[in-house]
């Protein structure tokens, strides 16, 4: 699983905007328990002079993170990144256009609230522009914040974008507890805030009380957490690939009665490879294998250096010849440091890797073999996915005794939308940080989906996107594999 979402525990709008009688502003009015948070700057409505603002504040189950952070359900830092979420509330009045947003870290604590209305402003109580509880004021009116961080978007010519910032290092900051967690600023950016020229009426954005689900508003971790198994998919070395694109990465997952557990005597510590020929059984001496200075060195050419990668699982990269082992199957035999413990021995079908004269253009048949026509929500459910090539073609020979190869798609990503309206719930994550790629292994492709993304009581759809080389892009493949959460 590579996204996880944390949710607001509270959150408010606080204003200083006049009152309908035009001449007693807001500062005292609260709207912590709104559908809906609001920003906006109004220029010149009381004199040529008047500025009206609204900000929104809100903090979020910063502990959660922590708490999956030290489990190892989300990686170190570094490794991960963290989005602040807040979804569009389409509404009938001015929509604002052209603008920067800012969000900053809030430096003081501060209370909810239960007030509920943003039109006339008649609910008073704390938070608000002046105070941040009952007993304590704002060290500075309208939420005090601290100099930095300062993230900023922009929204363009419709107005109606969700917000959605990059905020990995303010959640550093509060995991690592340099700065307190009071939660974030929101507000127009600098002049349109405090000095407008105009006025920027009205953006607003659903609130954690909203009843649409998926609209609450959330920081969301994203990374990519794909494991990338080339035993299903192992090449021997060629001089067209660099050294790099060379290397072939092999796991061995030690499972006891169904569960991963670290094998006693390497723990998290380093693990050792030897490749061998054979037909059935590993024969002869260990190959010598590329040295790489890394993963195989120069003083020791038949052992590769293969590592922890968590509880339970462990990998080890290496590249070879097709004159070491020519077409034949390459044993991995999985030992420790001083050869004298021989922990698991696997096999390889080494593939040569062939160029082509024409420009492939692939099309492929895809299904998800272990799909259920229903899942409980709050549980991570595994998603096995069977491709192969459209125009696959075996022969008689092979269709009566063996099982269809999978063909293992290396750049692949999933989305997940909800059928009744197409709801996107996890969009395709094929940027930077691929958080919705896909793993795959000897027995192909796969992905992992926590369920407590999903609201119940509704159906799911599944769609996968495949990168095309041929064209320099991901294509989305025609299945839908549908599902339903309760």
């Amino acid at each position: 699983m590579a996204i996880k979402r944390y949710y607001a525990t509270k959150d408010n709008s606080i204003t200083n905007a006049y009152k309908q009688n035009f001449t007693t502003r807001a500062t005292s009015s609260n709207m912590g328990l709104a559908d809906v948070l609001e920003v906006f700057s109004i220029y010149g409505q009381i004199s040529t002079s008047s500025v009206e603002a609204m900000r929104t504040i809100a903090q979020f189950d910063v502990d959660s993170i922590s708490t999956d952070r030290a489990a190892g359900t989300i990686p170190a830092s570094g490794n991960v990144s963290f989005y602040l979420r807040l979804y569009n509330a389409p509404h009938a009045y001015s929509l604002p256009r052209n603008y920067d947003m800012q969000v900053t870290a809030l430096s003081q604590s501060w209370v909810e609230g239960t007030g509920l209305d943003l039109d006339e402003f008649s609910d008073s109580g704390s938070s608000n522009w002046a105070n941040r509880d009952a007993s304590n004021a704002w060290t500075t009116a309208g939420g005090h914040t601290h100099s930095s961080p300062v993230f900023t978007q922009t929204f363009g010519e419709l107005g109606t974008e969700d917000l959605l910032i990059d905020v990995t290092s303010l959640v550093e900051d509060w995991l690592a507890s340099t700065k307190d967690n009071h939660g974030v600023l929101i507000q127009l950016s600098g002049n349109l805030d405090s000095s407008p020229t105009r006025s920027y009426y009205t953006k607003k954005f659903f609130s954690r009380s909203s009843e649409f689900f998926f609209k609450r508003p959330a920081i969301e971790a994203r990374y990519d957490s794909a494991t990338t198994d080339n035993r299903g998919n192992f090449y021997y070395s060629s001089s067209v690939q660099t050294a790099d694109e060379n290397l072939n990465t092999v796991y061995l997952y030690n499972y006891h009665r169904g569960i991963l557990r670290n094998i006693p005597d390497i723990g998290t510590g380093n693990i050792y490879v030897s490749a061998y020929s054979g037909s059935t059984t590993p024969t002869g001496s260990a190959l010598t294998l590329v040295t790489d200075g890394t993963h195989v060195t120069v003083a020791s050419p038949t052992v590769v250096t293969g590592g922890y990668v968590s509880t339970g699982i462990y990998s080890a990269s290496f590249a070879t010849t097709a004159a070491a082992t020519p077409l034949v199957t390459l044993f991995d035999v999985w030992h420790s440091g001083d050869l004298t413990t021989q922990y698991w021995t696997g096999s390889i079908s080494p593939t040569v890797l062939n160029l082509s004269t024409a420009n492939d253009n692939l099309s492929y048949v895809t299904t998800i073999t272990n799909l259920k026509p229903l899942y409980h929500k709050g549980q991570t459910e595994r998603f096995r996915v069977y491709t192969r090539l459209r125009n696959w073609s075996p022969n008689i020979y092979t269709k009566a005794v063996a099982k269809a190869p999978p063909y293992v798609i290396e750049s692949g990503s999933y989305r997940i939308y909800r059928i009744i309206d197409e709801l996107d719930v996890v969009e395709y994550g094929t940027g930077s940080l691929n958080h919705t790629r896909m793993s795959f292994d000897v027995d192909g492709n796969y992905f992992d989906l926590d369920t407590s993304l999903l609201e119940a009581g509704y159906a799911y759809g599944i769609k996968l996107s495949f990168y095309n080389g041929a064209v320099s892009s991901y294509e989305e493949q025609p299945e839908v594999f549908k599902f339903r959460v309760e």
